[in-house]
């Protein structure tokens, strides 16, 4: 983990100014978590991933991140240190630095119709293609999967196994309607609340870029629809209609284009299980991962919500 000690170096290396300080970590996501530095010459945001990432791959994710930033769409600048690279080796971690930008907390109720002209304009963007499909965002967890995690779980005496067990047959219906994606472009992959955020200056912003990859736009906008829509029919109505007018490519025909949040919201789900199978009782990592699945199982996909969101954006 980085430590408080590393920020003159950090801030020396990148070209900051000096009376540096680190503070943190003040976000933290599933990839990663964020650190503020505060210099003689401004403040930064140090991301710190909890995995090691080679030099190539964190370029590869900064080129992504500035075509979007050239092309319009509010992302936070990469910067680069005295020898052009985007990260940088601290003890076993290698970290990137980005501009400093003061978004608001988590907020799926965000303006729906400015939600629905960013991702189209996102999905305008002529990316490259360098990375391709993942099973993540394609293939369902199947049945048997859920079957499985629910009798581990309720011999662990997790608090939530009933709840998944009670949610397990209508999985499976979502699981059968998934589908391989028919138009397939680089998209960000990762459109939650937690990465599309308001900005105190009252516009948006756009983080974490780095699951970029190939995908359908059109079962990407469906994740929008559901996760900003937040039940509620006039607001999935304005996201599409404002994504369509803005000229976003992506098209909501029936229940299979969900196929995407689908098979995103199973990995989740299964992920936080097994993070919590695998956690030490009474450890912060298993209350994480309790708190992960709880958010899953709080406000859960249906077969039924899915048409609600169809009918919305379907009605004149």
């Amino acid at each position: 983990m980085l430590e408080a000690s590393s920020a003159a170096f950090i801030a020396s290396n990148f070209g900051l100014g000096d009376r540096a300080t680190l503070i943190g970590p003040v976000a933290r996501g599933e990839l990663g978590q964020v650190w503020r530095l505060i210099t003689s010459n401004g403040t930064w945001a140090v991301k710190e991933p909890f995995e090691l990432k080679s030099e190539a791959e964190s370029r590869e994710e900064a080129e992504f991140q500035e075509i979007a930033r050239d092309a319009g769409i509010p992302a936070p600048g990469v910067l680069r240190s005295a020898d052009g690279d985007v990260s940088l080796l601290v003890d076993d971690l290698r970290i990137c630095v980005f501009e400093w930008v003061d978004v608001l907390e988590r907020d799926p109720n965000l303006d729906p119709v400015a939600v629905g002209r960013i991702v189209a304009s996102i999905h305008r963007v002529p990316f490259p293609e360098i990375r391709g499909e993942d099973p993540w965002y394609r293939q369902p967890i199947s049945g048997d999967r859920w079957e499985e995690l629910t009798d581990d779980l309720k011999r662990a005496g997790a608090p939530f196994a009933d709840e998944l067990a009670s949610y397990r047959g209508e999985l499976a219906v979502l699981a059968a309607l998934v589908e391989p994606p028919t138009v397939l472009q680089t998209c960000h992959r990762d459109l939650w609340a937690d990465n599309l955020l308001a900005t105190s200056s009252g516009g948006l912003c756009v983080l974490d870029w780095e699951n970029f990859g190939l995908a359908d736009p059109s079962q990407e906008l469906c994740l929008v629809l559901f996760e900003f829509g937040i039940g509620e029919a006039g607001r999935a109505r304005d996201i599409y209609r404002a994504y369509v007018e803005t000229g976003g490519p992506g098209r909501v025909t029936s229940r299979r284009t969900f196929s995407m949040l689908i098979a995103q919201l199973g990995h989740i789900g299964e992920t936080g299980c097994k993070q919590w199978l695998t956690a030490e009782a009474s450890s912060p990592e298993r209350e994480h991962a309790a708190t992960w699945v709880g958010e899953f199982l709080t406000q859960p996909l249906t077969i039924d919500a899915i048409d609600r969101i169809l009918d919305a954006i379907h009605s004149r």
